[in-house]
């Protein structure tokens, strides 16, 4: 009798110590779809089946918010033993996805905790290593349970689970993240957090940067480095994160494909921004040849070339807004939430 208490309070905190992992792990990557997909999206390269990825965003959705309602159903016992069964096979195989990832496929993180927290892909396996046998007590603890055996409340919790997790990664997926764990975070300068301190402390460097005319892409000179000297092929750019004032940039990531409601909300946000005097210009991953400009319907504006995955790593949206004042982002928002 005594091991059998023993056994049970081992099991609940067994259960209590999953649940609040998986809860933790599926919240930090629901709520950031785009990021999830992306990484997703790298596992499908490295293991060759690239011809998935158009799905990785509703499988991203789908993986994390089952993830987030595993974790409910086993801190609140709903489905206790299916829910113990579908702990066990998880468990099995992102310890042995994460092995692979450690050793014969190795990747620089695994993304489990989305960008809250990074672990290395051993850190990951360690981590699944410990959490698997607890898994296993679990069922065991519950394996007498019948697995079809329904009740009412058990079925409401289980179908508000499922939706509210969904909904939750939709949302998200429809807007920004819930929190932002991004390095260009709101509050965030960017210039700062770009160029941290690579010399001496009293020591100074001055950096040119100009674009190339040709491919559109900015470059950093040297003062010693006078290749910037040649006029045609590079021209100076006033540094848009350190301009003062405001300075709205507009993320497109593809002017063909940019709907016509965005673009009518980036008409009346450049009206507004010329009525307060504010700077507007446009980063895309488009490739851009010579100077570029854009007419959104309310002028041109001015356009430079930005990186994909450092556009989606500032702003988690196909078309969106970032601001800033003074070089520090005081506000990010998907396009479909702009308002004139």
């Amino acid at each position: 009798m005594r091991k059998t208490r023993v056994f049970k309070l081992i099991a609940n905190v067994c259960r209590l110590i999953l649940a609040c992992t998986f809860i933790l792990s599926g919240f930090t990557k629901v709520i950031d779809p785009w990021g999830t997909a992306m990484k997703v999206n790298e596992y499908l390269s490295i293991y060759g089946v690239e011809s998935l990825q158009p799905a990785s965003m509703a499988f991203s959705i789908w993986l994390c918010g089952a993830e987030l309602m595993m974790g409910c159903m086993l801190l609140f016992k709903v489905r206790i033993r299916l829910i113990s069964i579908f702990a066990v096979l998880s468990m099995l195989f992102f310890t042995a996805l994460t092995l692979l990832s450690a050793t014969l496929i190795p990747v620089e993180d695994c993304g489990c905790f989305g960008e809250a927290l990074k672990l290395t892909p051993w850190q990951t396996f360690f981590k699944n290593l410990a959490l698997l046998p607890m898994a296993f007590v679990v069922w065991w603890r519950y394996r007498p349970d019948k697995i079809f055996a329904f009740n009412a409340l058990e079925i409401v919790l289980t179908v508000t689970f499922f939706f509210l997790s969904m909904y939750l990664g939709y949302y998200c997926y429809r807007h920004l993240p819930l929190i932002d764990f991004l390095p260009y975070k709101v509050g965030v300068n960017i210039w700062e957090g770009m160029h941290a301190p690579a010399v001496e402390p009293g020591e100074t460097e001055t950096v040119l940067v100009y674009r190339n005319l040709e491919t559109g892409k900015l470059h950093e000179f040297s003062l010693e480095d006078t290749a910037w000297q040649d006029a045609g092929k590079w021209e100076w750019v006033e540094e848009i994160l350190t301009a003062p004032g405001r300075v709205y940039m507009l993320c497109v990531t593809s002017f063909d494909r940019l709907p016509r409601a965005c673009a009518k909300r980036f008409a009346a946000l450049i009206r507004r921004a010329q009525s307060e005097g504010a700077r507007v210009v446009c980063l895309t991953p488009q490739p851009l040849y010579g100077v570029a400009y854009h007419d959104f319907g309310s002028g041109e504006v001015r356009c430079y070339n930005i990186d994909a995955s450092t556009m989606k790593t500032m702003l988690r949206a196909n078309n969106g807004m970032v601001l800033l004042e003074e070089g520090v982002i005081r506000a990010k928002k998907n396009c479909r939430d702009i308002r004139p």
